[in-house]
């Protein structure tokens, strides 16, 4: 499918896919339509394949004859002098010439070793091949932007995280405070709440900062003011069952970097075919018509000189023997084609690995998530209780905090996890080919 079109396509689908929104939410969805629209690396991409898709046309094949127009118009003013073998002379002075000529001709390559024809199908592949390149270099933006939207998703979470616990510190602080003033509570107990609660303004006051840093860096990603303020979609649907045997098929199929080294083993090949075109005689025709027009003055023995007419010819061109110059460079393209073949067969074992570690994280970081999640409501049951227990008096404030930070490191892990096993499932989509289908 032409780049074009296949941006076009993308841009529907996300576009239909923005729901109505408040002004500040940023979708998946608009990101990725706005990395299209503005990302650096995907504009010159994008230009590349035009640049290709110009250079495979026909006016670039050869296939087409030459047509070329001349003109031109002078004027003599001679003196002569003849001089004669009696020694007389003869001399003319002003003498006046004017010269008009004009041709019109047309070369056509009838044939040249069907080099002009395994030409033409290698600019065409290499159009393709662009076309490959450009989906690379989206790939890898959509990539890079779902790493940075998930980190800004994350930190908006842990930011949440951090504003409870430094609420549920202030509060501790505040009862302390109270308990000291009417002598229920030591100095120590209200010195170790403000401790904590201070700990958790900084934790605060940094990760803010962490969040605004990387809504920059999103900003800048997106081409647009790093100074737009927004909010993410912290929400993550589902995520997929994959068959590994299925992944190694598919990516055989789909994967961009084996589409390429293909690409480039079949522009390896019509190299050699094109090469091998000049063992071959070259034939062309060409045809011109002339128009030559000389008007003289009195001194001259015709008044006017006129002359027209259409010539037409066929030309052979037959390089017997060029020093041995084809012969090196077909076996070179024959040694490139070699390579390449040994490159597609590297890269087959490295897809095949990087599919099967990226498998192993995918479900690696499942467990992960499934475990923090039960850490999480293990950690809420245990804090809740101790909450209870603190207000009584029956367990002491080192206790309190513990269950505190407890919780607040489970939903930090899990808010963690939950952001490492989406990106591990996009880097296995874009491992198959099959990140630039999804629907957001």
């Amino acid at each position: 499918m032409n780049i074009f079109k296949y941006i076009t396509v993308l841009f529907l689908i996300f576009s239909t896919t923005i729901y109505s929104q408040t002004d500040s939410l940023l979708t998946k969805a608009e990101a990725v339509k706005l990395v299209l629209e503005n990302n650096y690396g995907v504009l010159m991409a994008t230009n590349n394949v035009e640049i290709a898709s110009n250079n495979a046309s026909i006016y670039n094949s050869g296939y087409l004859p030459t047509v070329n127009a001349n003109a031109a118009a002078n004027y003599n003013l001679t003196d002569t002098e003849n001089k004669n073998q009696d020694n007389s002379t003869v001399k003319i002075n002003n003498a006046e010439r004017e010269v008009y000529n004009a041709s019109l001709g047309v070369n056509y390559t009838l044939f040249d070793g069907f080099g002009r024809k395994y030409n033409y199908q290698r600019l065409k592949e290499t159009e393709n091949l662009s076309e490959l390149e450009a989906k690379t270099v989206i790939e890898n933006a959509l990539l890079q932007l779902f790493n940075v939207y998930y980190d800004v998703a994350q930190l908006t979470e842990n930011n949440k995280n951090i504003k409870q616990s430094l609420t549920i510190s202030k509060n501790r602080l505040q009862r302390a405070q109270y308990a000291y003033d009417y002598g229920q509570q030591t100095k120590l107990d209200v010195l170790n709440a403000e401790v904590d609660y201070n700990n958790d303004s900084i934790n605060y006051l940094n990760a803010s900062q962490l969040l605004k840093n990387t809504k920059r860096n999103l900003n800048y990603l997106l081409g647009r003011n790093a100074t737009i303020n927004f909010e993410v979609n912290t929400t993550i649907k589902s995520y997929r069952d994959f068959n590994v045997n299925q992944l190694l098929n598919e990516a055989k199929v789909y994967n961009t970097q084996m589409l390429t080294v293909l690409k480039n083993l079949e522009l390896s090949e019509y190299q050699i075919q094109i090469n091998k075109a000049n063992y071959y005689p070259k034939l062309s025709f060409s045809t011109y018509y002339n128009y030559n027009q000389i008007d003289n003055d009195d001194s001259y023995l015709y008044a006017q000189q006129l002359s027209k007419g259409l010539n037409a010819g066929l030309s052979l061109n037959w390089n017997i023997f060029d020093g041995g110059f084809t012969k090196t460079k077909i076996a070179n393209a024959k040694i490139n084609n070699l390579n390449l073949q040994i490159q597609k067969n590297q890269i087959e074992h490295e897809i095949e690995t990087e599919i099967l570690n990226a498998y192993e994280v995918y479900k690696n970081a499942l467990f992960v998530l499934q475990a923090e999640q039960q850490n999480v409501a293990t950690s809420e049951i245990n804090f809740n209780r101790s909450q209870e227990y603190f207000k009584l008096g029956q367990i002491n404030s080192i206790e309190f905090r513990q269950a505190q930070l407890n919780l607040f490191n489970a939903k930090t892990n899990l808010n963690a996890a939950k952001y490492n096993a989406k990106v591990a499932e996009l880097r296995i989509l874009q491992l198959t080919g099959q990140l630039l289908m999804l629907e957001f």
